[in-house]
């Protein structure tokens, strides 16, 4: 029964190559990565139009997210 090919073991078997050997499995292999990367279509990106959509911020809320935030700070710990 043949070995399955792991990419450890792929890895230990290209080590034995010569270099000339190693730069022919890139030529052949680079090609073939390449079309299956075209051939892939990127995830559908969700827009992030209308994310704050009926979200009210007053100035009031900013003003006192930014008193907590510095609040602290500078800490003596640092």
């Amino acid at each position: 029964m043949a070995e399955a090919a792991t990419l450890e073991r792929l890895l230990e078997l290209a080590k034995q190559l010569s270099a000339l050997d190693k730069i022919r499995l890139i030529e052949r292999l680079a090609p073939q990565i390449e079309h299956e990367l075209k051939s892939c279509s990127p995830a559908e990106r969700r827009s992030l139009r209308g994310l704050w959509r009926g979200v009210d911020i007053s100035d009031e809320d900013i003003a006192q997210a930014r008193r907590e935030t510095w609040s602290e700070f500078p800490r003596e710990d640092l």
